[in-house]
């Protein structure tokens, strides 16, 4: 029998539930409970850490001088090019196999967006070639250098989502929801095996932070806002893809390396902003958010990733005292820390292509996707005139050698010839892809079920509505194929069913009907309405929110569920997200509400829950118990289980069952904030600005106009826009200009992005050029404040755009910068200056990474 965690049983929303002890419930050996003892105020100041205040866990491999003796061995004939090679990790989309061969690097990775041939949909057999490419050139000694086996780091997510075909199981969030550790260790048991397919042999996964601000884009990442509940899964997701330290089948060939991230503080940064700075007490890092670091140390875990974030304005990748002093001295870690994408780049003093900082403090392999050449070529230079200390060197080197001999690597063959290697009919096995359904149904929430309208009878006329209900890449989320999970297709989602294929084959299985119509518009009054709506794919920063707000209050969704409802029909809502948002309104416009998080590639586990059997009983009860408390506010963000005046709309561990009232009250539906205050990382979409932002048009006179209807004209006709359609009606506008004028997106509040401006981020323009005369003056236009402004020409781009055709034109944030732009105060983040002559459309503007074409930033 599976244990079950505590909070099982519901509560009435608002009802504060007593934290119970997870570490009773489970017999776990866990760390303090959630809210600490008070601290001084110089403890919570300063950010000291003082390492006899951590845990101790037990690492789990005993010393092997055998395997000492091999490492001692090889590094006494390695040079020390050899030597820095190892502690560098390039991205599969800036190295080549002959660069390994020459620079003996000791990994790669392949990190999100970076795929073989730069096809984001390549097939099976293309990744696996390039890990046999890579394989055999760090094999190769012809050259006179040492074979050394690359190992192949990759974010397998949830489940290998990079692959085309893979099993996609729910992000953590929903597992979190799960309670069920056993159902994650068979999880991580075959997200391995479906990872080994294809060649690698490494995976960037679990991560164990413990989400404290749910406005974080890379909550989903997160299992529980609970430091119990995140240790209580850590440990057995490290078993589950590693296998049992000291077991036989311990990191062979149907088990990878683990990573265990991001090491410390990721989820309690200040405003949830990623990559930012966490300011708590060392108390509340170690006990809070160190929690799942303890059983995955002691699970054996080979690998740790450092954080992006400060403690106390100290990066993580050049904070000592936490990588050496407190994780490998103090936890007995005796695997090695990676760092995470151009992290060190951020530690002070240093660059992307120079820290000699990052080592020092304890990081063994850095990962410089796109800078590994200076990176390397720095190193090896402290490395000779002493700043790289040679006994921190050969400390790193072993640390990566060691995980490599004990995965076997060096008697192994290509990848391609190893046990899993190529066998591709493990990619979204059926027997994967039923443990992927039930992880579905037992994360399911159900918050709502007025009148006992759940569970449905099949045998009746459902209507499937909302942009969720047959969309797998707003029901997969980000980390899937793309790194934001943006830009996929139905086909590439071969082995997976959305919730509307699901609901489609029971409901007409049992004799009924199924209707599909997103927009509500059915074709036949339905008997019942299931309504699948949600947040589009996200990931890391490009996530975060200002509030909680769903997409400001401005979804239209809401508007689908009142219209279906006024016209008699009963509506079962089933919410698609990362994390609990405001949705008070919805809720109580619906008759049931399930908050169903990002279920993967298993949409038909929903109906297994929402439908009877034929025969009337109930196939699936509701099982899932929230593991992220819910919001009463949209102000709300960061109420978490045990803190002082926790006051949830529904708390945590609250899930309904078929057994239960399920009746609610009418909610509030004040959110607590101006909705008019929230942004998003869109800022102009279907012909509108988004909330918070302004659509403006300035004519050759100098006169300006903020636009409030589809159709306008300046008041010197310089500019006109009209509607024009997409695959929407009105989709889009279309700006004419009869002489020089500006389109421009005024935001009410300036716009920070000066860590989007530090990675690879663009503001992307989907754009249709209907007329471009020769010689026409096309400008990209942004300001940051009274005399702060900059231009760049972006005609060239834009000519080279097929006519009348829509694209996605990309400008890089750091060309702004280039421009002399402020990117941390942007008060206009997008506008285009015309000549006469010049038509074009635009259907939305965005940041993202997602492009067809880039303008080059000029020459500095």
């Amino acid at each position: 029998m599976k244990p079950r965690l505590p909070h099982s049983r519901p509560s009435v929303p608002g009802r504060r539930l007593r934290p119970l002890s997870l570490c009773a419930a489970l017999a776990l050996a866990c760390m303090p409970a959630l809210a600490p003892p008070p601290v001084s105020a110089a403890e919570a100041g300063v950010g000291s850490i003082d390492p006899a205040h951590w845990p101790q866990p037990a690492w789990p491999l005993a010393a092997d001088p055998a395997l000492e003796r091999r490492i001692d061995a090889l590094m006494a004939t390695m040079t020390l090019e050899e030597k820095v090679g190892q502690i560098v990790q390039g991205d599969i989309a800036s190295i080549t196999p002959d660069d390994v061969r020459k620079y003996r690097l000791g990994s790669i990775l392949a990190g999100g967006g970076s795929d073989p041939g730069g096809k984001y949909n390549a097939p099976p057999k293309d990744w696996l070639a390039l890990a046999d490419a890579f394989w055999e050139a760090s094999m190769d000694t012809r050259g006179g250098g040492k074979a050394i086996p690359i190992i192949w780091g990759i974010d397998a997510m949830h489940g290998q989502s990079n692959v085309v075909g893979a099993t996609l199981f729910p992000h953590n969030v929903g597992l979190g929801a799960t309670r069920d550790p056993e159902l994650l260790r068979e999880i991580a048991r075959i997200t391995a095996i479906e990872t080994r397919t294809t060649g690698m042999e490494w995976t960037f996964a679990p991560t164990v932070a413990v989400p404290q601000d749910d406005r974080w884009g890379r909550a989903y990442e997160g299992y529980s806002e609970d430091p119990a509940l995140v240790a209580s899964y850590a440990g057995v997701f490290v078993e589950g893809l590693q296998g049992k330290a000291g077991a036989p089948d311990f990191l062979d060939d149907h088990h990878v390396m683990t990573t265990v991230k991001h090491f410390l503080g990721d989820g309690g940064t200040d405003n949830g902003k990623d990559q930012g700075d966490t300011t708590v007490s060392e108390a509340q890092l170690r006990d809070i958010h160190a929690a799942g670091y303890v059983p995955a140390v002691a699970a054996g875990a080979q690998s740790v990733m450092a954080s992006f974030n400060s403690f106390h304005g100290e990066k993580m990748h050049g904070h000592k005292p936490l990588l050496t002093d407190v994780l490998k001295e103090r936890m007995h870690f005796g695997g090695f820390v990676v760092g995470d994408w151009n992290g060190h780049g951020q530690v002070k003093g240093c660059s992307n292509t120079d820290c000699a900082q990052t080592y020092i403090a304890g990081l063994d392999m850095a990962m410089a996707p796109d800078s590994w050449k200076g990176m390397y070529e720095s190193t090896l230079a402290h490395a000779k005139d002493g700043t790289l200390p040679m006994a921190r060197l050969d400390d790193a080197v072993r640390r990566i050698l060691r995980a490599k001999f004990r995965m076997g690597l060096f008697e192994k063959p290509r990848p391609s010839a190893r046990a899993l290697g190529g066998k591709f009919e493990l990619l979204g096995a059926p027997e994967h892809r039923a443990v992927a359904r039930q992880a579905v149904r037992e994360s399911l929430v159900l918050l709502k079920n007025q009148g006992g309208v759940l569970p449905l009878a099949p045998k009746q006329h459902v209507l499937v509505a909302g942009d969720g209900a047959d969309n797998m890449a707003k029901q997969a989320g980000g980390w899937t194929l793309t790194w934001q999970g943006d830009g996929t297709k139905r086909v590439d989602f071969p082995n997976a069913d959305t919730i509307w294929d699901g609901m489609k084959a029971q409901v007409e299985a049992a004799g009924g009907k199924a209707e599909l119509a997103v927009d509500g518009a059915y074709k036949s009054k339905p008997d019942v309405a299931v309504v699948v709506f949600g947040e589009e794919p996200y990931a890391e920063f490009q996530g975060d929110l200002p509030d909680l707000m769903f997409k400001g209050g401005k979804s239209g969704d809401l508007e689908l569920i009142r219209r279906l409802k006024a016209d008699g029909i009963p509506v079962v809502a089933v919410f698609l997200s990362g994390r609990p948002l405001w949705m008070n309104r919805e809720i109580n416009a619906a008759d049931a509400f399930v908050a169903a998080w990002l279920p993967g590639s298993e949409g038909a586990g929903v109906a297994d829950v929402l439908l009877r059997k034929p025969d009337g009983s109930v196939q699936h009860d509701f099982h899932g118990k929230l593991s992220f408390s819910w919001p009463r506010r949209a102000d709300q963000y960061a109420n978490n289980v045990g803190q002082k005046d926790y006051d949830p709309q529904f708390a945590y561990g609250y899930g309904l069952t078929y057994a239960d009232d399920g009746n609610l009250p009418a909610l509030s539906e004040d959110p607590g904030i101006d909705p008019n205050a929230s942004r998003t990382s869109t800022w102009f979409d279907r012909g509108v600005a988004t909330t918070g932002l302004t659509l403006r048009l300035t004519g050759a006179d100098g006169e300006a106009m903020d636009v409030v209807h589809p159709n306008v004209v300046t008041t010197d006709g310089s500019v006109t826009m009209a509607a024009v359609n997409t695959e929407v009606q009105e989709g889009a506008r279309q700006f004419d200009f009869k002489g020089a004028g500006v389109v421009e997106l005024r935001s009410n509040t300036p716009l920070d992005l000066v860590r989007e401006t530090n990675g690879d981020v663009l503001v992307i323009a989907n754009v249709r050029v209907d007329a471009l005369p020769a010689g026409a003056q096309v400008g990209y236009v942004a300001s940051c404040g009274e005399g702060c402004r900059g231009e760049l020409a972006i005609g060239e781009a834009l000519a080279q755009l097929p006519r009348g055709e829509w694209a996605r034109l990309g400008v890089p944030l750091k060309c702004l910068r280039g421009a002399g732009i402020d990117t941390g105060k942007l008060d206009m983040p997008f506008a285009l200056r015309g000549s006469a002559g010049l038509r074009l459309s635009l259907a939305k503007v965005s940041i993202g990474t997602d492009y067809e074409r880039k303008v080059e930033c000029p020459a500095p």
